[in-house]
């Protein structure tokens, strides 16, 4: 299992990730319901082990952050998924 995943609110994230190519940083927050902040100081604890891309832009004049996974974040997760299956069927 992987320990930087293992915590609640970031395996909420990596898991709303999974699911896309890309996130707008109000999504997450939304889907995994965590704060700004909360989701903030998560997301650059995934960025920092490279599970995560955080990417900063604008649409228009309003500035806009988008959440991605990394193949190391999607091989991360996908190995989670499995030792968590293996521990819930007893192998």
């Amino acid at each position: 299992m992987d320990e930087l995943i293992h915590a609640p609110v970031r395996l909420s994230i990596v898991a709303a990730l999974a699911q896309v190519d890309e996130a707008e940083f109000a999504y997450v927050r939304d889907t995994v319901e965590v704060s700004d902040s909360v989701l903030s100081k998560q997301a650059t604890q995934l960025e920092a082990a490279g599970y995560v891309r955080i990417r900063k832009g604008y649409v228009g004049k309003r500035p806009r952050t988008w959440l991605s996974l990394t193949p190391a974040g999607r091989t991360a997760y996908t190995s989670h998924l499995d030792a968590l299956r293996a521990i819930a069927e007893g192998q």
